[in-house]
């Protein structure tokens, strides 16, 4: 008897459900859209643990439907590059996974919460604020996508993720550019060098200087008068004792 006969046809099989198995990573649409902070004059745009994004108008209609979820995801920039699109639900990446992968993914949002249209009055403004919830992570009953402060000063960098009501990402967005934010200074790196200061700065020391000096003598001689009118109270006259 001879050896037992392969069968290519098995191998063969195997190799074109392979080719035409459906590959998420390289179906999935890229929307030409890059986020950023907004270009809008406000205060407080970027501070010590929130940024504000630019209001994606316009941007992803025509990429999601109504049952698809748009996502924010924020990483760390030197850990953007290795975020993996979660392919379910289940495998979306909360605000305390930043410090232990180095990104998660927050502020869920629908279409109808996008909308492209001019807003009521046409002189609000409308931002995506990252890290606006305080309250994130103390109370139990938020969700776990909440919107927590960010934890340092970066940098950091976003992009949209669309997913679809089974948590199969649809479409994206290019990352953003790195966004640093605020840091407070050490009250040792403060500079107080009086070299640094403006000539205008020098002359009203000056003046306050000499002013203060002058109320300080001023004192003195009303209190040397008051001394040599009046008995010092911590002089007592102490009466002798009758045996």
């Amino acid at each position: 008897m001879g050896p037992p006969q392969r069968q290519p046809h098995l191998w063969l099989l195997f190799l074109v459900v392979v080719l035409v198995w459906p590959q998420p990573c390289m179906s999935l649409e890229l929307i030409p859209y890059t986020p950023q902070i907004t270009a809008q004059d406000l205060e407080g745009k970027v501070t010590a643990t929130t940024f504000s994004l630019e209001h994606p108008r316009c941007v992803l209609d025509g990429h999601a439907s109504d049952t698809d979820t748009i996502w924010l995801v924020v990483a760390f920039s030197n850990a953007s590059r290795d975020f993996q699109n979660p392919q379910t639900m289940a495998e979306i990446p909360a605000s305390p996974r930043l410090l232990t992968d180095g990104h998660y993914m927050t502020l869920p949002l629908s279409l109808g919460q996008l909308p492209c249209k001019d807003f009521v009055g046409g002189s609000s403004v409308r931002v995506l604020r990252v890290g606006n919830d305080p309250n994130c992570l103390a109370d139990l009953h938020q969700s776990s996508y909440c919107n927590a402060p960010l934890p340092g000063p970066g940098p950091y960098r976003v992009k949209f993720l669309l997913m679809d009501f089974r948590g199969s990402p649809q479409a994206q967005t290019r990352w953003s550019d790195p966004i640093a934010l605020h840091q407070g200074k050490s009250p040792s790196s403060i500079d107080t060098w009086p070299g640094r200061r403006s000539g205008d700065m020098i002359v009203i020391t000056s003046i306050l200087s000499s002013l203060a000096g002058l109320l300080l003598v001023a004192f003195l001689a009303a209190s040397t008068v008051r001394l040599d009118t009046a008995s010092p109270p911590f002089l007592v006259q102490l009466q002798p004792v009758v045996a």
